[in-house]
């Protein structure tokens, strides 16, 4: 497929690009060799593969959603590095002011 210097020009517009006469030239033989390419991609033939939205099966690999109950307060707190009035102390990474300025 050949394209000519207006079918470039006009997907230059669709594309709001504004090409010198030069580069019009210079993209319209690289353009029309990307749709040889699309035109051979059409030609696969596929006739019998149906359509699919993945190419494998899925399944679900999660396990059943089983309520239990929930880890003692205390056990959980044991393995802290550090605690503080029954919560999990962290380095401040925020100041008290997040918008950067004083006062």
């Amino acid at each position: 497929m050949s394209l000519s210097s207006e079918d470039v020009r006009h997907v230059a517009r669709l594309a709001r690009l504004d090409l010198s006469d030069e580069e019009v030239e210079a993209l319209r033989p690289q353009l029309s060799d990307i749709l040889a390419y699309a035109e051979q991609v059409g030609e696969v033939a596929t006739a019998d593969v149906p359509p699919t939205a993945h190419p494998y099966g899925l399944r679900n690999v999660y396990r059943e959603d089983v309520p239990v109950d929930p880890l003692p307060h205390e056990e959980a707190m044991s393995t802290a590095p550090a605690a503080e009035d029954g919560r999990f102390r962290v380095p401040r990474i925020v100041g008290p002011d997040v918008t950067g300025e004083d006062g």
